[in-house]
């Protein structure tokens, strides 16, 4: 999926949401948990219920690479369902790969062409030689972490690296050479947001992939006043909140409802910005 037809399912749907599959067996309604692919199953009825409210699915590969097989298994049939019945949507792995090159050759390998999804996040500390070898994907997306929200990030992303730069505004500067707005995306949280200023200094025309809208308190509003370009630029992100809103058999319905809230939000922010 280019940048061109990505902006277009934001126009059409009216809405930059992506909803996160942090899918795990302890938080199912008790209804799942036995059928044979109890998170695959949980997936779908979540996807159908929000496939037009959505522009991008984001499975994070912890919850099912700790189950093994089974969970890989889950994981394809979540992707190939997408793939199948919503092939405009955006596939996002939230992987955090980042390794020495021949590792991120595999790593590359593994998610855009085994898994086939879109894209795949991926950790800068390497530097280029871990990042490069997912860009040589036509059609693919790098979404580089640059700014998290974790409270651990401030350990290093905002340490002074000279000329009054700090590290996170170094890596979006630097590994902007790279790639471009085409084929690289970043990961900014959303309790972050006023320091969006700063991050659309350096790269005004990338999307950025924004975390932490719900049930981590960030503020869409301002996620929208900081981060938006002419090109809407933003992919924000909700998991819990809409997909554990609910724990009985109108799972599916309420994960609707609260997907519905963020969409109608984000459409009237579009409108209001002569997006859509």
């Amino acid at each position: 999926m280019n940048s061109g037809q990505l902006f277009n399912q934001i126009k059409l749907k009216q809405s930059f949401l992506c909803i996160g599959l942090d899918t795990e067996m302890a938080k199912l309604p008790g209804l799942l948990k036995e059928v044979e692919f109890p998170l695959f199953e949980f997936n779908r009825q979540i996807i159908d219920s929000t496939h037009d409210l959505a522009i991008a699915y984001k499975p994070n590969m912890a919850f099912y690479e700790c189950l093994g097989t089974v969970g890989w298994q889950q994981l394809e049939l979540t992707v190939n369902h997408i793939r199948e019945h919503y092939p405009d949507m955006l596939i996002i792995a939230d992987a955090k790969r980042g390794d020495i090159g021949n590792t991120s050759k595999k790593y590359a390998e593994t998610f855009f062409k085994l898994l086939n999804c879109d894209a795949v996040t991926v950790a800068p500390y390497m530097g280029s030689d871990s990042v490069l070898p997912f860009l040589e994907y036509p059609g693919k997306w790098v979404i580089l972490l640059a700014l998290t929200s974790n409270q651990g990030g401030d350990d290093f992303q905002f340490l002074n690296t000279g000329n009054h730069e700090r590290l996170f505004e170094t890596v979006l500067r630097k590994s902007a050479q790279w790639g471009n707005s085409g084929n690289m995306m970043y990961v900014v949280g959303a309790t972050r947001a006023s320091m969006l200023v700063k991050v659309r200094e350096i790269i005004p025309d990338h999307f950025l992939l924004i975390p932490g809208v719900g049930a981590q308190d960030g503020d869409l509003a301002e996620v929208a006043e900081y981060g938006l370009n002419s090109r809407c630029g933003l992919i924000v992100n909700s998991s819990r909140a809409i997909i554990y809103a609910d724990s009985t058999e109108r799972f599916a319905q309420v994960a609707r409802e609260k997907a519905l809230e963020m969409q109608r939000q984000m459409s009237t922010i579009l409108t209001d910005r002569g997006i859509v």
